[in-house]
This record gives C-alpha cells, sequence and structure tokens, in this order.
C-alpha cells in the first residue's frame, strides 16, 4: 500500500487496485477490534487536549492584552454631601463630605500595616498581585453562588476601591485580576499598599487608616497600638457586620475577628507570643460622634432614612458614604414640629431633680399615613444627646392597645372552643364573661401557668363587667374577654393577624394568655401603621420614609411596599366602629378633644411599666408611647407617680395628652 500526492490510497486486492480516500481523524481506529477500537491513540488525545487549552490560552492573552489599566481613579477628589429632603422637597440635611485624609506608609505603625496583612493578604510581597489559590476558590463560590468577595490580594481589593465598582461577576474578576498584574510590575508593593490603607471603607463615614483611627479611637495612626491596629483590620471585613458600637451581635463578631488577628500576626512572625500575651481586652473604640446639623429630631429622620435606604435598595454602606445621594423622604416638617411641641407642651410638669418616679422617662411617637408614609416621629429629646430612637425601639409591651388587634382576629377567623371541633364565628354582639379573675380555658380545660396555678383574667382595677360583647370589650378596655379570645380564637392565629398587620416577628411576645392583652413590643412606628389598616378598609402597607433617591441626579433603585388586604373590609369596619365607640363613651373619651371622627385606644400593661396611646384621624394614625428605662440595659421602671399624679392615675394618661395636642393640630 503506498500513499499519493492527492490524499488517495492505492490498495491492492484479489488481483486488482482500488483507492479509497483518506479518513482525516481515524476514530474508531482502524486495525483495532472490540473496546480497542475506541481507545483514542495518543496524538488524537493531545489533539482533543491542546485545541481548547490553545484556545483558551489565546484568550487569556487576548484579554490581557486589551485590558488597560484606566486612567480615572474612582471619585474619591469628587466626593459629595449626602442631602435629604422634607416632603415637600426643601433641604432637611446635608451630610458629608466623606471622611478621607491620605497618610505616607512610613506614618502607619509596622505593626498595623501587619494587622490588616496577618488578616487579609499575608503572601502580599511574595505574590505577584494575585493569589491562584484565592482565585480558585473565589471562581467556585461564584460558579456555586456563594460569596464572590473571597480569594482577593491586597492588590486586587486596591484596584477595585480606585479603578472598578463593586459588582461581583465573572467579567469584573478577570478584569480585577488582569489589572492587579499589570499594577504589581508598575508599582512598588509599598506604594499599593499605602494606596489600599488609604482608600479602604472602615465605617462611620471612614475612607482610610488615617481618618478610621480618629473616628475609631481619637487618635492619629501613627499613635495605634497592634491591638488597636488588629480591630481596624478586623474592619475590613465589613465595618457594618464588625463595628461593635452598632450591636451585641457586632461586638461579639468584631471581639473574636480582633483575637484571631492577633493570633496570625504571632504566626507569621509579626508580633512576639509575649507580646500577645498582653493583649488580652478587647480595646473597646469610643462612641460613633454626631454629625453636625442633626440636632433636634433631624438626626433620628436622618437614621431612619438612610437605614431604610440601606435594607430596601442594592446600595451598600460603603457606595453611600461615598455620598452624591439625594434623599427625599416622607418626613412633613410642619407636623415633625407639631409632634415634638405636643410632647415638650405635655411634658413640662416633669421633674426627675425632685421627683423619683420622673428620673429616666422615655417618650416616642410616631405618625403615619394611611399608605404607610411615616410623616412624623419623635424619637428623644434631642438625637445629640441621645441617639437612641424611641420611637423606633422594640423594647416596650403594647399592653392593652394590642386588643383591637385581638378583636380583628377574632372577627375575621372565628374561635374553636373545642378540641378538633369547628371554627364558629363571632361579632361585635358575641358576649363574654367581663368578671375579674375568670379562669382561662383552653379547648381541654383551665391553662395552667408555669408556677403551677390556673392563669386568670386581669381587668383594670380588678372590676367586674359582667356579660359584656365583644365590641364593648374594646370600647370599655375590659382586658379579661380579650384575653380568653384570644386562647379561643387560637394565638398562632393572633399573631398571624398581627403579622399581616405589619408588626415585625421579633417584636411579637410569647404564646401564652398574656399575648392577647399585649406582651408583644412593636415600635411606635409599627403599632400605628397596624391601626392604620382599620381606617384604611382593612389594607395595610409597611410603613417607609424614603420615597425616591438620585445620585447626581439619576435615579436609582428603590424597593418599595405595595399595599395587602390584610383584613376582609367589614372586619375592619367594626374594629373602626368599636375605636370610634371608646372615644364616644369609653375607655378613650379624654382623646375626644382632637376633634371629630377620632379611633383611638389607650393601652396600659399589668406592670405599669409602659403607657400608650394608639389611634387615628382622618388620613393619619399616630401612636404615642412613654416608659421609663436606663439605656444601658433598658430595664422598664414603673410609672406610678409619673408627673406626681395619684396612684389611680392610668398610665396612658400623659400618651394621651401628647396624642390629643398633635392629632388637634395634624390630623
Amino acid at each position: 500500500m503506498r500513499e499519493h500526492q492527492d490524499g488517495e490510497v492505492e490498495e491492492a486486492k484479489a488481483g486488482r487496485r482500488r483507492w479509497r480516500p483518506l479518513r482525516r481523524i481515524d476514530y474508531p481506529r482502524g486495525g483495532r477490534r472490540g473496546f480497542r477500537r475506541w481507545l483514542p491513540s495518543w496524538r488524537q488525545l493531545l489533539l482533543v487536549v491542546g485545541v481548547p487549552v490553545l484556545a483558551l490560552t489565546g484568550l487569556a492573552a487576548w484579554f490581557y492584552a486589551t485590558t488597560e489599566v484606566p486612567e480615572d481613579l474612582n471619585a474619591f477628589a469628587t466626593q459629595q454631601n449626602n442631602v435629604y429632603y422634607w416632603a415637600d422637597g426643601t433641604e432637611m440635611a446635608r451630610i458629608g463630605d466623606t471622611n478621607r485624609q491620605e497618610v505616607p506608609l512610613d506614618q502607619v505603625p509596622e505593626s498595623v500595616q501587619w494587622a490588616v496583612l496577618s488578616a487579609e493578604n499575608e503572601t502580599f510581597y511574595s505574590d505577584p498581585g494575585i493569589s491562584l489559590k484565592g482565585i480558585s476558590r473565589a471562581v467556585y463560590e461564584m460558579v456555586s453562588g456563594g460569596d464572590t468577595q473571597g480569594g482577593s490580594t491586597i492588590t486586587q481589593q486596591y484596584v477595585k476601591n480606585i479603578y472598578l465598582n463593586q459588582r461581583q461577576d465573572v467579567s469584573r474578576k478577570l478584569s480585577e485580576m488582569v489589572i492587579a498584574i499589570k499594577l504589581d510590575q508598575r508599582m512598588s508593593k509599598r506604594d499599593i499598599l499605602a494606596g489600599y490603607l488609604n482608600t479602604s471603607w472602615f465605617g462611620r463615614g471612614s475612607y482610610g487608616i488615617e481618618r478610621a483611627a480618629a473616628a475609631y479611637y481619637g487618635k492619629d495612626v501613627s499613635q495605634l497600638n497592634p491591638s488597636e491596629g488588629a480591630f481596624l483590620a478586623a474592619l475590613l471585613k465589613g465595618a457594618g457586620q464588625y463595628d461593635p458600637a452598632l450591636s451585641a451581635a457586632n461586638h461579639e463578631r468584631a471581639e473574636e475577628r480582633w483575637s484571631w488577628i492577633l493570633d496570625r500576626m504571632v504566626e507569621v512572625g509579626k508580633l512576639s507570643a509575649a507580646e500577645r500575651a498582653t493583649y488580652t481586652v478587647f480595646p473597646e473604640p469610643r462612641p460613633q460622634p454626631k454629625a453636625a446639623g442633626l440636632s433636634g429630631q433631624v438626626g433620628y429622620l436622618v437614621d431612619m432614612a438612610r437605614s431604610y435606604v440601606e435594607s430596601h435598595s442594592d446600595i451598600t454602606p460603603a457606595q453611600f458614604d461615598l455620598g452624591g445621594h439625594q434623599i427625599f423622604t416622607t418626613f412633613e416638617k410642619p407636623k415633625v414640629n407639631a409632634l415634638a411641641a405636643a410632647v415638650q407642651e405635655a411634658t413640662k410638669g416633669i421633674d426627675p431633680g425632685s421627683r423619683e418616679a420622673d428620673k429616666l422617662l422615655k417618650v416616642g411617637a410616631a405618625s403615619v399615613a394611611l399608605d404607610g408614609r411615616i410623616v412624623a416621629l419623635y424619637g428623644g429629646p434631642d438625637y445629640l444627646k441621645q441617639g437612641f430612637d424611641n420611637a423606633n425601639t422594640s423594647t416596650v409591651p403594647m399592653g392593652s392597645a394590642f386588643t383591637p388587634l385581638v378583636y380583628a382576629a377574632g372577627l375575621s377567623q372565628g374561635v374553636q372552643r373545642q378540641r378538633g371541633g369547628d371554627r364558629s364565628p363571632v361579632t361585635p354582639g358575641t358576649t363574654y364573661n367581663g368578671d375579674n379573675g375568670v379562669n382561662v380555658m383552653t379547648p381541654e380545660g383551665p391553662y395552667w401557668g408555669r408556677d403551677g396555678k390556673i392563669v386568670k383574667t386581669a381587668n383594670d382595677g380588678k372590676r367586674n363587667w359582667g356579660q359584656v360583647s365583644l365590641r364593648s370589650a374594646v370600647e370599655q378596655s375590659v382586658n379579661g374577654p380579650m384575653m380568653q379570645l384570644g386562647m379561643d380564637v387560637g394565638l398562632d392565629r393572633v399573631q398571624q393577624t398581627a403579622a399581616a398587620l405589619g408588626l415585625l416577628p421579633e417584636s411579637m411576645g410569647e404564646l401564652v394568655p398574656a399575648f392577647g392583652v399585649g406582651n408583644s413590643k412593636p415600635s411606635a412606628i409599627r403599632a400605628a401603621d397596624a391601626y392604620a389598616a382599620f381606617a384604611a378598609g382593612g389594607r395595610h402597607t409597611d410603613p417607609y420614609s424614603v420615597l425616591r433617591i438620585t445620585r447626581n441626579g439619576t435615579q436609582l433603585d428603590l424597593r418599595l411596599p405595595t399595599a395587602v388586604q390584610a383584613l376582609p373590609p367589614a372586619v375592619a369596619a367594626d374594629v373602626d366602629t368599636a375605636l370610634k365607640g371608646a372615644v364616644r363613651g369609653g375607655s378613650a373619651q379624654a382623646l375626644a378633644a382632637a376633634g371629630p371622627g377620632v379611633a383611638a385606644k389607650p393601652g396600659t400593661t399589668p406592670d405599669r411599666t409602659a403607657g400608650w396611646t394608639v389611634g387615628y384621624k382622618g388620613p393619619l394614625s399616630t401612636a404615642v408611647t412613654v416608659f421609663r428605662a436606663d439605656l444601658k440595659d433598658m430595664k422598664l421602671l414603673s410609672l406610678e407617680g409619673l408627673g406626681g399624679a395619684s396612684p389611680e392615675t392610668p398610665d396612658s394618661e400623659l400618651p394621651g395628652r401628647i396624642w390629643t395636642a398633635f392629632m388637634k393640630t395634624a390630623g
């Protein structure tokens, strides 16, 4: 057999010549039998593997050649204020500029530098700007849907800080890697490290380690010790998760990572074990200072609006701190001022200097439109003096102001008094035993408390009312029937109704008989919003504080709530009737001074630690709560004798006066 130049093979067989074309790929392989025909030759294997490798190599080479180090830096030099606006479009507050100050690397103690490197990239001085191991891990996380931020070297993070956006996808990650390699070839390692430390976000509006040192420790970066440096290094993993001033969970995370970083410094040989042993106490940073221009109620409003933006948009805290945002809020300045004035007028008789019962008094209030817009709130006497927002706290039991929600649950879901029996409807006219000290019943019999005793109902003043209708129980604030109604409906079903009306799961009380009379702890904002549904025909909209947000004039996405039908309209109308009846001739008669059409309910707790008034008039629903507590531990204290009042004065009297004064002008 011989091969001709025209690609044909001459073959002699049976005394004759025959020509056939040459197969370019001999597969399945001729001349082999059985499974051996399907085993590729080494040349075939090389072809199958080599072509894709060459293609990928060519693609990588092309991507490397065409990816340039950008000339334009991210806009650190053009940072602007974040500007907040009232609902009418006038300016409310201007926050910023972003807190940033560059320092040479020589001014950053070596121990602080190595705290960062030990935590983020211990091979920084020897790697080529990227880590193959880290890249493999990051690619795997991206493909599997995990955390795409892992695997970046200091150089890559610096590239992201100054050149790229914070988007996490394969294209941006590849660009980051290529630019990091090229930058590593152009710049010294020390210059890269200096740039990284000067452009990284540390929280509290601070970009760069110099401003971070001032924000957290009130000192220049050159004065930091290794322990303080380890804490600042921990913030690089996410200041929103590691600033201990923000939450107890943050504090625990920060302390754990701080300790780990110090241990890592020992492992890499940058801190002696002896010196490490001296750092046993977490270096507590100082409290976060308040920005100028946030006095009075404005600081509470700004905090709430920022929190809403960060939880209802894709803007990260770090991006927000770069500034340039215009935040258009729902807050109406005249109503905010009117609410603050109502609180100030009603509390003139409070004298903590001469009366023990007046010490540590806190007032929180919020007014919400029927469509969920928060139009006013009162967070405390002055944001700069007390940053804790009384209007947004979930630490105060709602007490008997919760009972309209139980009433709504009963009217909409009926009751089940026998285990396995059918649910039967109840109406406003359904009667219950309104006497004090009645056994609380379950389908199986009396409810036994943890103390081994049968739980009994408890009315205000231990008054006996006899048989009362459910509507009258709401109007007259008779707690016993409401407690039993909650049990008959099913506490889990009452909880579902409360959730549908906007109460947050974490604020819900324990599912025991006291749940029906208000052991839940919603904020004043959520309480007002829940009552708004009674005035809106059962439609509920979660409360919101921002209408829209732009950045340098460009509209940004913001997720706003939509209304849902939380209750049947007929049920909402029945609750509305009872709440208006409470004002006309029931427990809320004092609130009638707010004007016609008022629907409201006072609220007290058995232990006298909270007073509430919640209700609506026209387009506004407002909740006011008063309580006494030390903000260090939030332990609630008795309100008895507040303002020199007699022991018989209900704890809802002060919030009622505030509510009436505000709604008279704003509702």
